[in-house]
């Protein structure tokens, strides 16, 4: 089951976070999923569905929130 993930948007004109489905890969690294309702066209997400992006907890008015930072390559085993 995918964890909740809260992603920045670009061009608002003030700071607004959207909601999105993300798998836990380690630690707290996440890979973003694209929810039914995305639309490119309609909203500029700072990472787009497949990133892979660190996560940390932020606070707001309505609580804490697992806050998408940046992008990273997730960590990979060798066989």
């Amino acid at each position: 089951m995918a964890d909740t993930i809260y992603i920045p948007l670009l061009d608002e004109g003030t700071d607004v976070w959207r909601p999105a489905p993300a798998w836990k890969v380690g630690g707290n690294v996440y890979i973003v999923l694209r929810p039914d309702n995305y639309d490119p066209e309609d909203e500029k997400w700072a990472f787009p569905p497949g990133s892979a992006v660190v996560c940390e907890q932020r606070s707001s008015a309505q609580g804490s929130f697992l806050a998408a930072i940046r992008t990273t390559i997730p960590d990979r085993q060798t066989a």
